[in-house]
């Protein structure tokens, strides 16, 4: 983690929940949607990333399997709620985060 995140950026959640992106798995606050729990293992990347936080920009597209499915869908990590289990398995080229190992990339 670059830094440790001001707890005023999430929104409130009692424990760590463990998901995967792009093969590797981390720690994230439950609760919060995809982009808060990318900036809580990168704050400076995301931070300063070229986000509008609202959907609009659409620059936070992510795919993700969800539990139990075996397709992954499509989505805006500034709008999806992380959950226990999920697996990103692709980034926008505006996502960075230096906490993955360097084979792992954005797409």
């Amino acid at each position: 983690m670059s830094g440790t995140p001001p707890t005023e950026l999430f929104e409130p959640y009692d424990e760590l929940i463990e998901i995967e992106v792009l093969g590797q798995p981390v720690q994230v606050p439950e609760n919060n949607p995809i982009l808060r729990c990318f900036q809580f293992l990168d704050l400076e990347n995301i931070s300063y990333g070229d986000f509008c936080w609202n959907g609009d920009c659409t620059n936070c597209q992510i795919k993700v399997f969800r539990p139990g499915e075996d397709h992954p869908r499509g989505a805006l990590s500034c709008r999806m709620t992380v959950r226990p289990g999920m697996r990103v398995v692709e980034l926008s080229k505006h996502i960075r985060l230096s906490c993955l190992t360097p084979t792992e990339t954005a797409r």
